[in-house]
């Protein structure tokens, strides 16, 4: 009898996209973001992706001194594959956005694969009060935005995780994103297997259609050939649509209230660990096995959490 095939759950816990004043539920403190990604870990998710945030006001940050008791925290209750932002926040620089993965060598790290319009100005519509001013001005700000990747800035970063044996969560909001990953695959800077997160959605970036979905795929075969293994993220209300699709199709799947705060039409997420169990049923319910952090590790050809900065 054949094995069922084993589907890695990644869980974003926090990230820059989503702010305190849009769901209670959105984790904010150190504790707070090292509970949700435990929470998610036990029901089911083999890498937790990181953000932190300045406790004062739930801005987004790349302090390391913001990372540190999180990392501390996960790394003393679970065994799940932490995967530390190089993204941070559009709104900072490369450098900023770089130091917490220089500073604490993860075993994974997200790499943005190309520079775009990045569009958050919509939610304005949906809030009309805010409980942090921060929270306006970026979404304003995102009216003229350009979240900058340049080959450059792709360039340093990969040297960095090649440098302390990080490998990356290649994020790749659109074809053009692909095609670069290929060039630094072909360069040899960017080595297999390659972790792909194909991400629908966001205003800026592919459109979350299932067409949209099948394209990525297909222009992932052709550039990338089978040294990689690929993900499927969506925003929003897409979420659990394109999960689901992707699964069928042979993809990961990546939840969390990073990349969306609902688990149903006007319902908001309790948790991370609610989206997780959702799409976990969902992967059972297809007969497909969740892999574990250690079966993840595998697949990815991570370094291991002992050999880790934290």
């Amino acid at each position: 009898m054949a094995s069922k095939r084993k589907v890695i759950i990644t869980s974003a816990v926090t990230g820059a996209i989503h702010t305190p004043t849009m769901s209670p539920h959105l984790p904010v403190t150190a504790e707070e973001i090292a509970d949700a990604a435990i929470g998610a870990a036990e029901a089911g998710a083999a890498i937790v992706h990181m953000h932190a945030r300045d406790p004062k006001d739930g801005r987004p940050s790349q302090k390391p001194k913001h990372f540190q008791p999180i990392l501390d925290k996960l790394k003393a209750n679970t065994d799940a594959v932490i995967n530390i932002t190089t993204g941070g926040s559009p709104h900072m620089s490369v450098e900023e956005r770089m130091l917490p993965v220089a500073t604490f060598k993860p075993e994974l790290a997200s790499l943005n694969m190309g520079s775009m319009n990045f569009g958050l100005y919509p939610m304005l519509d949906r809030y009309p009060e805010f409980q942090h001013e921060w929270e306006r001005e970026g979404l304003e700000k995102s009216r003229d935005l350009v979240f900058k990747n340049t080959f450059a800035d792709i360039e340093a970063i990969l040297n960095i995780g090649n440098g302390n044996g990080t490998r990356f969560e290649f994020e790749c909001y659109d074809i053009s994103h692909l095609n670069n990953l290929a060039h630094f695959h072909g360069r040899g800077l960017a080595k297999g297997p390659l972790f792909v997160q194909s991400v629908f959605g966001l205003l800026g970036g592919i459109g979350a259609h299932p067409e949209d979905l099948m394209h990525m795929r297909r222009t992932a075969d052709r550039l990338l050939g089978e040294d990689y293994q690929w993900s499927i993220l969506g925003a929003g209300k897409n979420q659990m649509p394109l999960a689901t699709i992707g699964a069928a199709m042979g993809s990961h799947v990546r939840v969390g209230l990073e990349d969306s705060l609902w688990i149903g039409p006007g319902q908001l997420a309790a948790s991370n660990a609610e989206q997780v169990t959702r799409i976990r049923t969902i992967l059972e319910a297809l007969n497909f096995e969740v892999a574990t952090p250690d079966e993840a590790r595998e697949m990815l050809n991570l370094k291991g959490r002992e050999n880790v900065g934290f």
